[in-house]
C-alpha cells in the first residue's frame, strides 16, 4: 500500500501526471480569513508546547491585525513572522517581550504576492482585472493592475489587455478610449519605469469609467452571414467604375451621397440576398447613444422604402396594392423604390405625421399599417413612458416587426399584433381587455374601400381630444415622365402626356383614387372627429433604371390597368411607341433624375 500526499501551487488537472490524477484525491486548499489567521496567532502565543505560552509575550492588538492583514490568508507567514518578532525582540527587566505595530512590520517588511505568470493565478488576476473594467469599478481595476504590477507582471501585456478591452467593451460608447489607450501605451514608451505608472493608472482609470457597449460584436455576426452566403455578388452599382464601367456598366446607378440632402440616401449598399438583415445596432451608452436614433431612423426609412410599392408601377399596367404584397419582387426594385431618396422622403412624411399627432412622452399610441415600423419606432422614442401597438396585416410583416421591436428594453417595446383593418376593433378590444385608450391613432396609406368605416369605429377607442394623424401618397400628383423629356417629334410629347393623364385619371384603380378631396369626402363620414387635410410636396431625385422602362412597356391586357406602352401602342401603333420607348431610354435610363411627389395628410381631433 503506497499513501502518497503532495502539495503544490500549480493546478494539478494540468501539471499532475494523468494517470495519478486519475488515482487520487484531489483537496484545494484555500486561504484563510482574518478571523482563522487571528485564532492561529493567539493559539501560538498561548500554547506552552508548540508555542510561547511558557514566556512572557504581549502583542498589542494592531500589531495582530497587520501580521494577520499582509499574511494573504497564509497561516505560515503569520506564525513566521510571529516568531521572528518574537525572537529579535529584546525583553525588558521583568522578562516581558513586547510586539507592537513597529516590531511587526519590521519582521513582515513584504507581502509574498500569488502570483505565477504561467499559473492559475495570472489568468484569475487578469480576469479580474478585466471583468472590473467591464463593471465599471475603477477601485477594483486599479487594485488587481496594482497586485499584477506589484508581482512583476510586464506592463505592455497590460496596456494589450486594454487595448482588446477598448474595442470591445467600449467600442462606439466612447470612440476615444481606443486613441487614450494607445496614447498610454505609446506614452509608457517613451518614460518607462517606476513614472510609467502613471499611464497605466491613466489608461485603466478611463477604460473603467467610460460608457460601454460591445456593439462590435456585430463583426462576427457578419462574419457568421458571410460563411454562410458565399456567392453574394456585389450590386453592380457599387461596382468599381474605372476599370469596367465602360464595357459592363460597372458603377452605373450609383448615387453620390454627397449630392444629396444631409449627405445621406437611401439606396442598396448589401447583396441582394441580405437586403433588410440588420448587423449593429447602436447602445443607448455614451456617443452611441447620440448617433443611435439616426442610425436606427435611416434603416428603418430604408427598410419601409424597400418594402413599399413603387408610384409608377401603374405605369406598367399592375396593381399597386397587389404589388405590395408581392415580397418576392422586392430586391429585384430596390433601386426604382429608393434609389431617388425614397429613404429620406419616407423619413421626412413620418416626421411632419407624429408631429401633428403631437405624440407626448406618455402617449399611447396605435399604429394601424406598421408593416415595417417606420411609424412605430419613432413613436416609441417620442413616447418612452406610454405605449405602443402596431398592427401588422400579414405575416411577413408581423415577424419583421417583431424582430426589429426586439432592440427595445422590454418596458418600452412595441406590442405587435397581426389584424386586418376590418377586424382590428374586436382585436384590439380583445388584446387590450378594453381599458386602453390611445392618445394618438396614426397610419400611412390606409384610406380606400371602407377604411373609414373602420377609423370611425377606433374613435371609441381613443381619449378624448385624442388625435388621428395619417398620411397618403397622392401618386396622382407626382412626377410626370412627359415633363423629364423633349421627344423628337411634338406629336410623340404629346401623346405621351395625354397617355399619362389618362393613366392617372383612372377612378377605378385603388392607388389612383387618393386625392385630397375623395379622402376628405370619405372622412366627412365619421362621426365625433373634425377633420383637416393639407397637402406638403416633396422633391428630390429619383433613378430610373433600363428594366424599368421595359417594365412600363411591357403587353398588359386587363383594361383598367394598361401599361404604358399598351395605351401608346393603341394610338400610335407598334412602330411608333417603340420609337417612344427607345428615346425615354436614352434619356432617363439608369440614371437619377429631379423628382416630385405629393403626400396629403388627414389629422382628426376627436369631439369632447
Amino acid at each position: 500500500t503506497l499513501i502518497l500526499i503532495g502539495a503544490t501551487t500549480e493546478n494539478p488537472y494540468f501539471e499532475v501526471n494523468k494517470a495519478l490524477v486519475s488515482r487520487s484525491r484531489i483537496f484545494q486548499l484555500r486561504g484563510l480569513n482574518d478571523i482563522d489567521l487571528m485564532r492561529v496567532a493567539r493559539m501560538a502565543l498561548e500554547d506552552p508546547e508548540r508555542g510561547y505560552g511558557n514566556r512572557t509575550v504581549v502583542a498589542d492588538e494592531d500589531a495582530l491585525e497587520h501580521l494577520v492583514r499582509v499574511a494573504g490568508g497564509d497561516a505560515r507567514g503569520v506564525l513566521n513572522a510571529l516568531e521572528l518578532a518574537v525572537e529579535t525582540t529584546e525583553p525588558d527587566s521583568s522578562g516581558r517581550i513586547h510586539l507592537t505595530r513597529r516590531v511587526a512590520e519590521e519582521s513582515i517588511q513584504r507581502r509574498a504576492v500569488l502570483y505565477d505568470k504561467d499559473g492559475d493565478a495570472h489568468y484569475d488576476i487578469i480576469s479580474a482585472f478585466i471583468k472590473s473594467l467591464r463593471g465599471s469599478d475603477p477601485d477594483a481595476a486599479l487594485y488587481w493592475m496594482a497586485k499584477m504590477v506589484y508581482a512583476g507582471e510586464d506592463p505592455r501585456f497590460l496596456f494589450r489587455r486594454m487595448l482588446i478591452f477598448a474595442g470591445e467593451d467600449i467600442g462606439m460608447a466612447d470612440p476615444n478610449a481606443l486613441g487614450t489607450v494607445v496614447n498610454a501605451a505609446r506614452a509608457f514608451d517613451y518614460v518607462g519605469m517606476p513614472e510609467g505608472r502613471y499611464h497605466l493608472a491613466y489608461a485603466c482609470l478611463y477604460c473603467a469609467t467610460a460608457p460601454k457597449t460591445n456593439t462590435t460584436m456585430a463583426f462576427f455576426d457578419a462574419l457568421d452571414a458571410v460563411s454562410k452566403e458565399r456567392n453574394d455578388e456585389v450590386p453592380n452599382h457599387l461596382r468599381d467604375a474605372n476599370r469596367d464601367g465602360e464595357g459592363f456598366g460597372h458603377g452605373k446607378g450609383y448615387l453620390y451621397p454627397h449630392a444629396y440632402r444631409d449627405h445621406w440616401v437611401a439606396q442598396q449598399y448589401l447583396p441582394d440576398q441580405l437586403q433588410g438583415r440588420m448587423f449593429y445596432d447602436p447602445s443607448d451608452q455614451g456617443y452611441e447613444a447620440r448617433i443611435r436614433d439616426q442610425v436606427r431612423r435611416r434603416r428603418e426609412a430604408q427598410i419601409e422604402a424597400l418594402a413599399e410599392g413603387a408610384e409608377y408601377d401603374v405605369l406598367g399596367g399592375e396593381s399597386i396594392a397587389t404589388t405590395e404584397k408581392t415580397t418576392g419582387a422586392m430586391n429585384s426594385q430596390w433601386k426604382r423604390r429608393t434609389g431617388g431618396a425614397g429613404g429620406a422622403r419616407l423619413g421626412q412624411v413620418r416626421d411632419r405625421l407624429l408631429e401633428v399627432a403631437e405624440i407626448g412622452r406618455t402617449g399611447l399610441v396605435l399604429d394601424i399599417n406598421a408593416r415595417t415600423g417606420l411609424l412605430t419606432f419613432e413613436a416609441a422614442r417620442r413616447a418612452p413612458d406610454g405605449g405602443v401597438w402596431a398592427v401588422t396585416h400579414d405575416d411577413r410583416a408581423y415577424e419583421t416587426l417583431s424582430m426589429l421591436a426586439r432592440r427595445f428594453q422590454p418596458l418600452h417595446r412595441p406590442q405587435i399584433i397581426r389584424s386586418t383593418l376590418a377586424d382590428l376593433y374586436e382585436n384590439l378590444k380583445r388584446e387590450t381587455g378594453g381599458e386602453v385608450r390611445f392618445d394618438a391613432v396614426v397610419g400611412r396609406n390606409i384610406l380606400g374601400g371602407e377604411s373609414a368605416s373602420q377609423l370611425g369605429r377606433l374613435v371609441e377607442l381613443m381619449t378624448d381630444n385624442g388625435t388621428i394623424a395619417i398620411a397618403e401618397t397622392l401618386t396622382g400628383r407626382s412626377q410626370r415622365l412627359s415633363e423629364l423629356v423633349t421627344l423628337s417629334r411634338a406629336e410623340l410629347s404629346d401623346t405621351l402626356r395625354d397617355v399619362e393623364e389618362e393613366i392617372y385619371g383612372e377612378t377605378t384603380h385603388p392607388s389612383l383614387n387618393n386625392s385630397m378631396e375623395a379622402i376628405s369626402r370619405e372622412l366627412d363620414s365619421i362621426d365625433k372627429l373634425e377633420v383637416r387635410t393639407f397637402e406638403v410636396p416633396f422633391t428630390g431625385k429619383r433613378y430610373i433604371e433600363h428594366g424599368e422602362i421595359e417594365h412600363w412597356f411591357r403587353e398588359s391586357s386587363a383594361e383598367s390597368h394598361r401599361s404604358l406602352g399598351s395605351r401608346l401602342r393603341a394610338r400610335l401603333g407598334e412602330a411608333q411607341a417603340e420609337k417612344i420607348r427607345l428615346e425615354l431610354m436614352a434619356s432617363l435610363a439608369d440614371r437619377a433624375h429631379p423628382w416630385r411627389s405629393v403626400a396629403g395628410f388627414v389629422v382628426g381631433r376627436k369631439r369632447v
